[in-house]
């Protein structure tokens, strides 16, 4: 088992420090379920600075009323998480295991198979974490100091509710840089598997690399969608350009597609979709092209070739607010680019994981980029993540992705 960041200290609230909100700061919007509390809303000092990241404390308005326990990280921008209103509350595995039987009674009312996102983070009430289920293994993604400090009570509570026999800890990514957070991942139950796993999803079976793949090792939040563009798929040619370990293509193969092209950057993730197209028999439909995206774009265009079915599903091309415009150029360009291979009739998906782009603006550089093709385009649906993946109403970031499907002339 991995070491947290340091052993948690009392969780009993009479021994809680006080951490207090400045006037100016809106304490209605935390009241009502905004989950974060920003280091300039904060009354600091030396005592608040000096907490240890990840440890809890009370949090008080500017009228010294109490308004819950939170996690407080004096390195990070967010100040505060609110992890319960309840100012008597104790953190400990059985508050993590209480909000863990919520969500998968939650998850269970939805999906036949244990394999789906389990934990949220702060639309579940666990701001900060991730966990992806993958059958008896579960993997871990500890965004914030507190889910360190307490990553043993998480484990603990993770494997009393579900029985899952392996727990993985994913420390990649740029959130747990931005909390002052190691890059180390582990082994924090069981033991870590020999191979990638198998996951059924909209009939099809993918590969998953727990341990050295992208995020958990699979984008459970795009299941939906992988559903919308199968049910257009049936005896169609398709691209799926971004794929990843094959989100779209192997969804519309198991749903008859005639034949499908997978497109990305990874070598290892185009593998682990070669051996999900194996295992589904349909590898004689199947192929890959690995490269760089824009390239091969390029190059399918110069070689005349035309597909009834284009999905692109790229990076975050916005992460934050500094990246927006860039983010939004390269969106275009992605539209531009893949139109011009969609066949008469055909469909265009196009998706963004960016929540510093929005809706209407990831639209419209949809569009912008479909009309620099010489398209005219018909939305025909919105898609966005799964249910797996709730969104938080007051927290726009949990709502990041956007997944728009064009009908072209």
């Amino acid at each position: 088992m991995t070491t947290p960041l340091s052993p948690p200290a009392s969780t009993d609230p009479s021994d809680l420090p006080v951490v207090r909100l400045l006037p100016k700061a809106n304490a209605r919007a935390i009241r009502h379920g905004f989950p974060w509390v920003y280091a300039n809303e904060m009354v600091t000092d030396r005592r608040t600075k000096a907490l240890t990241p990840g440890s809890l404390a009370l949090l008080e308005d500017s009228a010294r009323q109490v308004m819950g326990v939170v996690a407080v990280n004096p390195a990070s921008k967010i100040f505060c998480r609110m992890l319960d209103q309840n100012s008597e509350a104790v953190v400990n595995q059985s508050w993590f295991e209480a909000h863990i039987k919520r969500a998968v009674q939650l998850r269970d009312q939805m999906y036949d198979a244990p394999f789906y996102r389990l934990i949220h983070a702060e639309a579940d009430g666990l701001p900060g974490v991730v966990i992806d289920r993958f059958g008896d293994t579960a993997v871990i993604q500890a965004n914030a100091a507190w889910a360190d400090v307490h990553i043993d009570a998480l484990t603990a509570a993770l494997v009393a509710q579900t029985g899952v026999r392996h727990v993985l800890k994913n420390a990649a990514g740029r959130t747990r840089s931005l909390e002052g957070l190691d890059d180390v991942s582990g082994v924090l139950h069981g033991d870590a598997p020999g191979a990638a796993v198998p996951v059924p999803m909209n009939g099809a079976t993918y590969m998953a690399d727990l341990t050295g793949g992208q995020k958990t090792g699979l984008f459970y939040d795009q299941r939906p969608n992988h559903a919308f563009a199968a049910n257009l798929s049936k005896g169609k040619r398709v691209l799926d350009v971004f794929a990843h370990v094959g989100g779209f293509s192997l969804a519309a193969l198991a749903n008859g597609a005639s034949s499908a092209v997978a497109v990305d950057g990874s070598a290892p993730a185009l593998e682990l979709a070669q051996q999900g197209a194996d295992a589904m028999g349909v590898s004689d439909r199947f192929a890959t092209r690995q490269g760089d995206a824009f390239d091969i774009l390029t190059a399918l265009r110069a070689e005349g070739e035309e597909f009834d079915v284009v999905i692109c599903d790229p990076p975050a091309f916005a992460p934050g607010k500094p990246a927006l415009e860039a983010g939004l150029r390269a969106y275009e360009r992605v539209a531009r680019l893949a139109a011009q291979l969609v066949a008469e009739n055909g469909v265009l998906g196009l998706c963004s994981c960016s929540h510093a782009a929005d809706l209407t603006q990831f639209r419209t550089a949809s569009v912008r980029g479909i009309g620099r093709a010489g398209r005219r385009a018909a939305l025909l649906h919105t898609g966005f993540a799964g249910p797996d993946h709730p969104q938080l109403p007051q927290l726009a970031e949990t709502g990041y992705l956007k997944s728009l499907f064009f009908r072209l002339s």
